[in-house]
Parts: structure tokens; sequence; C-alpha cells
């Protein structure tokens, strides 16, 4: 049996924000508490998604490295100690959670078959440290178990987007987003996959800095540190079903022509159908016209490539469409609110101190 951590290892975590945002109305945790977070919990369910669970600890564990004292100390528990299989048939040792006193936050961990694996004594462990005050967060599909406690009413949050759709109905008092990473008041939730290293890199940045984060990632060979505000990409099968191939076939077309866009007339013709018929497909089924998500999908692509890469602005606008500066910088701003310039500003610049 492999074991990873021993029983409630001590090292430890913290986090920023601001105080609300508008975009989403949710209110953030105030920079001061954050600030004095040193000492996380995790509570793996069964099943629980590895990646997702060692990604989180591993930005601590590095920033204590890097730090070169122990900023932050974490345990891993459950409601009665003792060996909790991951997805993936590895073991992790917890300590029981009712010896873990009172950390400054409690992250729940969810995986496969997060229904069936959420037990009573898992809900009123989640109960108990509400009570005590401490905020409360969750992994992958550890959201559930929190909304299943009823945790999560009133808040917004964020759940993987294959459990979305479900949780919606189930918790009609709870908004999910489709946020990698949503921090509401005293809740922080995370998608799974490696979204908790951006989540927990965006944390401890009050208190360690943006030059230390930027170190960080450079130790994981992580070339951009994703925000709040990044969304997961939710497959559209998996939005729209698989009946609508008329609708993916013009989506896979515009996906595959950015750099020279089709017109309304080729998209229609080479999907076999009639411009009207191309309309009511887009207007039904995604709520806006093919002009729209086609403008869309190139203004994505261009901010992928002010974040990620090094080219020039001039050339970003000639690789998604757009025959002027001016019309790209002005479609940039509407949609995301900042021109390009201080997109790249913002996102590039502190990478370059280190390269």
């Amino acid at each position: 049996m492999a074991r990873f951590f021993r029983s409630l290892p001590e090292y430890g975590a913290v986090f920023p924000l601001n105080d609300t945002d508008p975009a989403q109305g949710t209110v953030h945790m105030s920079p001061d508490r954050a600030a004095k977070f040193a000492h996380f919990a995790f509570m793996p369910l069964p099943n629980f998604t590895m990646i997702a669970f060692v990604n989180a600890i591993e930005v601590l564990r590095m920033a204590n490295y890097l730090s070169g004292e122990p900023l932050y100390r974490w345990s891993i528990i459950s409601p009665e100690g003792g060996p909790v299989t991951a997805s993936n048939g590895l073991d992790i040792n917890t300590g029981p959670a009712e010896c873990v006193g009172q950390p400054d936050i409690v992250f729940v961990c969810g995986g496969v078959d997060v229904q069936n694996v959420t037990t009573a004594a898992h809900l009123s462990a989640l109960r108990r440290f509400s009570r005590m005050g401490v905020a409360l967060g969750s992994l992958c599909t550890g959201t559930y178990a929190l909304a299943k406690s009823g945790l999560l009413a009133g808040y917004a949050c964020a759940i993987h987007w294959e459990n979305m759709s479900a949780l919606k109905q189930a918790f009609p008092d709870t908004r999910f987003l489709r946020e990698l990473f949503v921090i509401d008041r005293d809740r922080v939730t995370c998608t799974g996959g490696v979204a908790p290293l951006d989540m927990m890199l965006h944390l401890i940045t009050a208190r360690v800095g943006t030059a230390r984060v930027m170190q960080i990632a450079e130790q994981f060979v992580v070339e951009h540190v994703r925000d709040n505000n990044a969304q997961q990409r939710i497959p559209l099968i998996a939005r729209l079903g698989s009946a609508n191939k008329s609708l993916f076939e013009v989506m896979a077309l515009m996906e595959n022509n950015i750099e020279e866009p089709l017109s309304r007339d080729e998209l229609a013709r080479l999907a076999s159908m009639s411009q009207r018929q191309l309309q009511r497909l887009f207007h039904e089924h995604l709520g806006m016209t093919p002009t729209h998500y086609y403008l869309t999908l190139r203004l994505r692509r261009a901010r992928e490539l002010l974040l990620q890469t090094n080219m020039s602005i001039m050339d970003i606008t000639m690789a998604c469409g757009f025959q002027s500066a001016c019309h790209f910088s002005k479609s940039y701003r509407e949609t995301f609110g900042v021109p390009p310039t201080r997109e790249r500003r913002k996102q590039v610049a502190p990478l370059a101190t280190y390269s």
C-alpha cells in the first residue's frame, strides 16, 4: 500500500483578493483575513482525483522551499482517520478531522462517484468546521459535498464541467459558474485537473508577492498563471448534445479558419445549408449570431497568444483575422474590458523578468 505524506503533516498557505467582483456579483474574502492564513487542511473523499490534490499541496511546498522558511503548513484529514484511496488506486494516510484543531481553511477533495462516497460523517465534519468559523473550499467534485451539506446556499462556486448541469438542478440555491476557481466570501471552490495549481498561486500572492509566485511557476515549468477570470473550456458536445452535427460542423470550420475568416455565405455553403438555417442554429443553441460567435472565437485565440507568447500585437492581429490594429483593439476592449496593450503588460511583462 503506497502512502504519501504522514498523518496530519505540518507544512502550509494563504490568499488575496478584491472586495467584489462586479461581473459575477460575488463578494471576495477580505485581504486582511486572507493574509493571516497559514494552516490548510485537505479532506480527500474516497476515489478523489490525485492530480488536483497534489497540485494544490505542491504550491505550498514550493513556497516554503523557495522562501527558506515554513510559511505554510497543511494537514490531511478524514472523519475517522486512516488511509483514503484515490481514483488511481494509491492511498493517502489521513488523521481524524476532530484532531486537527482549527485550520484556516478546509478543502474537501472530490473525484469519481462523488455522490456515493460522500457520507454523513463527511457532511458533519464540514458543518462542524463551518460553525467554528473556518473557511471552506473544494477541489474537483468536492464542491458537491459542500453543496450537499448546505454550506453553499447563496454562494457562487466552481465545479468540473462534467458535473455542472446535474448539480445546477440538484442545488438551485447555488450559482455554478464556468470559472476555473471562484472565491465568494469564505468559500473557495476550484475545478479539477491542474486548475488547483492556478488557484493556489493566486491565493498565496498576498503573502509571498508576485515575484515569488512567478518563481514557483517557473519551478513547475508553468509559462502562464491563469487568474480567477479564466473559464473552463466546456466541450460543445457536452453543452449542446451530440445531435447538433450541423452546428458542430460550422464551428469546426470557424476553428480551422481563424487567420482568414470565412464569410457567412461561405460557411453556409460549406455546411450545405442556407444562411437562414445557419442563423437559426446559432440563435437557438447559442443565443447569438454566427458572426458574433466567430468574432468571440478569434478574440479568445488572440488572448491566448497575448498571454502565452511573445508575438507582437500586429502579428496577433493578422493571425486572428483582423485587417486593422484599430478594429482589433476596439473589439478586444469591448470583449475583455482592457486593450491588448494592457493585457500584454499585465501578464507577459512579469514573466520576462525571469526569462
